[in-house]
């Protein structure tokens, strides 16, 4: 919601460029080293059915060991002669990745087919998702669980511009199914003369019954022909194929484990007790509108290495579980509205908000919502969502992610700190949610006689850009709160970042680090394996229904902005489809969007005006159709930013306010046409 500015930006990549440069040894035009590719790296350990670019296809349970104490009975394997290393010659650290029980429930799917024509294969492009469930579909991805057929979109990657090793990218609608395989079948692949592309040698090897004397390929037979039962199930005939494979996705446990393992042992800890806290400023008559604002810092249960400053990693024991460090100090910034005292001088007690900021953002962001916080009388509080914060000089995640961009072993820190993120939320609602945490404190009481501003169990959760592609997470794992409104949300960042004018200044950044374009998307991918653990696409699937054990339900509104820049507008869908909202409908006016069907498989709202459900709600605020390609909408092409309008629209502020109560609903402000403004 609240973009960087571009004077910040140009400072990070100097800063940006100076670490890589000393990661390179001071040199410039230094060598670049050998990537793990057609002849694969030291250890042979590259699948042959896509000899191009060791790590294709992917994702692929050829990287996988049977472990027999993981929900899903296998572990990753990647070794550092497989992934890629960066210009200095540091290969990436596979531990991480090696502790997953599978890969995201949100992988793209990614090989080389030489040649292809997308339309004149018939792939489903991002504007005919139906497309991708024909009988005759060139690409197939089957669910062996549900035996169910995955919706999804094809493109060419993007970020690589040379047409002969340009890799096939394909991306689901829809979150495959936590513990899940999924078998990928492509056919009748076309080139851009019509002509049908032909399998490799390797693959018609396997796929054609034929002897061979290759280990690689004798020892993948096995394998490959459990995936040719699975397709004849589906009524995909082998004998049409060009490639087919298999892959696992994490489990639950896999995702949210320990997550959820933070969050019961930091309760188990805090009983029946509230947090400690401390009140560090206070300032009154703020504005117009609001009456006090509070500061100071509350005590979380750490589970990162030292202080948990940025870089810092979680401390995992024997069992794999995260291990108590010592204490957080975690900050908190809270505005009471005037609206908390009536007009005799009373106190007048309101509901509370948990807000979260937007990308590299901070708590002040919320001092822009001091007339919402009057108007519709909320109490409203954030802490720093650390991992992508920028709250202080000392906490101040940017330069942990750029070193992260010159060496992504260390990646792994931006979800770690997340997690702890998560948990702060958390306690800080419980500060708002128990009479003896923030409303036992004279700061947050106001009026003659002196009564708190607070109203106790009856706290809300509203994020908006980054803090709505949390926003989902911390919504999941919430026993604190059982309503949400997400604002221009998301999931899945490896999804987001080609499509958001926010990645421009880093992808040069990560192309510096690691030259060969045929690894970036591919390397986004590897990192989606540990996002899922610090962002919503870990948890989706337990957002609205299938809540985890010990937590209740929970019932969110998802706002889009047509067209937004930052936060693109499959991102939304695709959360939206996974945890089953409802689109309020009709959803945009004829010719506006490029989709054939708008919302594709995203079920109308069933009553008017309101509903108890969870919702997806498109607003238009005139900014053209984003790019059908994976491309951010650059202005001025695309017009203005619409990311952060939605805040600004009556109509909107009043639905957050109708949804944001205990028996709250989605309140349709938006008659009998779509919503738009003006």
């Amino acid at each position: 919601m609240y973009r960087w500015s571009r004077v910040a930006l140009v400072a990070a990549m100097l800063v940006a460029a100076s670490v890589l440069t000393a990661g390179a040894g001071g040199a410039t035009g230094a060598a670049v080293p050998r990537l793990a590719g057609a002849s694969g790296p030291s250890d042979g350990r590259c699948d042959p059915l896509d000899p191009s670019l060791c790590l294709l296809p992917f994702p692929d349970n050829f990287f996988t060991v049977p472990d027999r104490g993981s929900p899903t009975g296998l572990r990753l394997h990647f070794t550092t002669g497989e992934l890629p290393s960066n210009r200095a010659g540091v290969p990436i650290d596979p531990s991480d990745w090696d502790r997953s029980d599978g890969f995201s429930p949100g992988s793209l799917i990614m090989t080389l087919v030489p040649g292809i024509d997308l339309g004149r294969t018939g792939l489903a492009p991002i504007t005919d998702i139906g497309q991708s469930l024909a009988p005759d579909a060139p690409a197939v991805l089957w669910d062996t669980v549900t035996r169910q057929r995955v919706p999804y979109w094809a493109e060419l990657d993007t970020w690589n511009s040379d047409p002969a090793t340009r890799a096939l990218v394909i991306r689901p609608a829809r979150d495959f199914g936590e513990g899940h395989r999924i078998v990928v079948a492509l056919r009748e692949l076309r080139d851009s003369s019509g002509k049908v592309i032909p399998a490799s040698s390797a693959f018609t090897v396997l796929r054609d019954h034929r002897a061979t004397h290759d280990p690689a390929l004798r020892a993948r037979r096995r394998s490959v022909e459990r995936v040719f039962a699975d397709l004849h199930r589906a009524r995909v005939d082998r004998n049409d194929l060009y490639l087919a494979w298999d892959f696992t996705v994490a489990s639950e446990q896999g995702l949210a484990g320990r997550m959820l393992h933070m969050r019961n042992d930091a309760y188990a800890q805090l009983g029946r007790g509230v947090p400690s806290f401390t009140v560090s400023h206070v300032d009154d008559n703020v504005s117009t509108d609001v009456l006090r604002r509070v500061q100071g810092t509350f005590d979380v249960p750490n589970y990162l290495t030292g202080t948990g400053a940025p870089g810092s990693r979680l401390v995992l024991g024997p069992d794999g579980r995260p291990m108590r460090t010592g204490t957080y100090h975690a900050e908190f910034r809270c505005l009471i509205p005037r609206a908390t005292v009536d007009s005799s001088g009373r106190a007048s007690p309101v509901r509370t908000l948990v807000y979260g900021h937007g990308l590299l953002g901070s708590t002040r962001e919320i001092e822009s919502f001091g007339t919402f916080a009057n108007t519709y009388r909320f109490v409203i509080c954030a802490t720093p969502e650390i991992g992508l914060a920028n709250e202080s000089p000392t906490n101040n995640d940017l330069p942990n992610v750029l070193q992260a961009l010159s060496d992504l072993s260390a990646f792994g820190s931006i979800p770690d700190r997340f997690q702890q993120g998560f948990l702060n939320t958390q306690f800080l609602a419980r500060l708002l949610n128990d009479p003896r945490g923030f409303a036992s404190n004279p700061s947050f009481q106001i009026g003659a006689p002196a009564a708190a501003a607070i109203l106790p169990h009856d706290v809300f959760y509203n994020g908006n850009s980054q803090g709505g592609v949390i926003g989902g997470a911390v919504t999941a794992i919430s026993k604190e709160w059982t309503r949400a409104v997400l604002g221009v949300p998301a999931i899945n960042y490896s999804e987001l970042l080609p499509r958001s004018v926010d990645f421009d200044p880093f992808l040069p950044l990560l192309s510096a680090a690691y030259p060969d374009p045929r690894v970036h998307t591919l390397l986004v991918a590897l990192n989606q394996i540990l996002w899922d653990r610090g962002e919503s696409d870990g948890y989706a699937q337990h957002l609205t229904r299938d809540p985890y054990p010990g937590t209740p339900n929970h019932t969110v509104l998802l706002i889009e902005a047509f067209g937004d820049h930052q936060v693109a507008n499959i991102g939304t869908e695709t959360e939206a489809r996974t945890i089953g909202a409802f689109a309020r409908t009709p959803i945009i006016a004829p010719g506006r969007s490029n989709d054939v069907v708008p919302f594709w498989g995203i079920p109308a709202v069933p009553t008017k005006p309101t509903f108890a459900g969870s919702v997806v709600e498109l607003w238009d605020f005139g900014t053209p159709a984003p790019p059908t390609a994976s491309v951010p909408p650059e202005s001025p092409q695309y017009g203005s930013d619409p990311h952060g309008a939605a805040g600004k629209v009556t109509a909107v502020r009043e639905q957050v306010s109708t949804f944001l109560q205990p028996d709250g609903t989605f309140l349709d402000l938006c008659g009998n046409g779509p919503c738009h403004f003006p």
